[in-house]
């Protein structure tokens, strides 16, 4: 119930804040609606897709926070109360001073799993945490490297960045949708009046979800192209060889169910993804655990 409702607050804060902001837009520049009478306005139509497009992703990175410690039940260690806490604290606060970010949060969430995340709008207003299972499964010197591939998420602002690719790409999907919408309802199905009929609205749904598949491919891309540059700063600040180690722990859990919250996957350091090449990995957040050893052999042993 706490997923569906942080996924339906997000929503709603969406429509609410666009429906604003295109309405002062439109007003302020003297721009009618997204129909007209010839058909779309393709200027409204832009500026209507880029406003839910953008503000969509932007509420949802400046709420990251509070929705992942709210959907992973992640607990921030405000006064360490064992030996454990105060080792996390101390060893985050020596990575984030190594690569100059502001002393992320640190907190630890209940898994049974071997995972870890970073999240915030800010690379110095962070979040770090580790799962249960991560600490009960791991060494001291493969936590390290675990927290140090999520500072290198931090610092590289991969939040960010994923969040204003994500934005980018819903806008275009939006887009041409509405743009295929048009052309079938007016092309083929001879509507001529001055509202959109309804094979317009269908055909825009169906081009969301195909478009959309398309563009999360691109989404994908990027995500799994910044865990190998997350996984290269875990390298340089606690070593290669502790790196390499926390992946090759990270194996038994890829090949059981994720219990990580939907939402979270991709700021994870595992998303249970399957090994060797597939149709569907072109989809998955994270590279194979395979492909991410490989990587890091090629660098300088330190």
């Amino acid at each position: 119930m706490m997923r569906i409702g942080l996924f339906l607050l997000t929503n709603l804060a969406v429509v609410i804040v666009a429906s604003i902001v295109m309405t002062v837009l439109f007003k302020f520049f003297g721009i009618g609606g997204v129909h007209s009478a010839g058909g779309l306005n393709y200027v409204g139509l832009a500026i209507m897709c880029f406003v839910y497009g953008m503000i969509g992703s932007a509420i949802s990175l400046f709420l990251s926070k509070w929705m992942a410690k709210k959907s992973t039940g992640t607990v921030v260690i405000e006064n360490p109360t064992n030996g454990t806490e105060q080792w996390l604290i101390d060893t985050v606060a020596k990575q984030a001073k190594a690569v100059g970010i502001g002393m992320p949060e640190v907190g630890i969430f209940d898994n049974p799993e071997p995972n870890a995340f970073a999240t915030g709008w800010n690379k110095n207003n962070a979040l770090v945490a580790v799962s249960t299972g991560l600490l009960h499964t791991m060494t001291a010197e493969e936590v390290e490297a675990v927290l140090a591939h999520e500072i290198g998420h931090v610092a590289n602002g991969d939040m960010v960045t994923l969040a204003l690719i994500q934005g980018v790409v819903n806008a275009f999907v939006m887009f041409f949708a509405r743009i295929i919408g048009n052309f079938v309802d007016r092309a083929i199905f001879k509507n001529d009046s001055d509202s959109p009929g309804i094979a317009y609205f269908v055909t825009s749904i169906v081009m969301d979800i195909l478009l959309g598949m398309l563009a999360s491919a691109i989404v994908m891309w990027f995500s799994r192209l910044r865990e190998y540059r997350a996984d290269e700063m875990g390298a340089r600040l606690a070593g290669r060889d502790h790196m390499i180690a926390a992946l090759n722990a990270l194996r038994p859990a890829a090949q059981r169910p994720d219990h990580m919250p939907e939402a979270m996957k991709a700021f994870a350091i595992s998303s249970g993804q399957s090994q060797g090449f597939s149709i569907a990995n072109l989809f998955r957040s994270h590279p194979t655990l395979d492909d991410r050893i490989a990587s890091l052999q090629k660098l300088p042993a330190n």
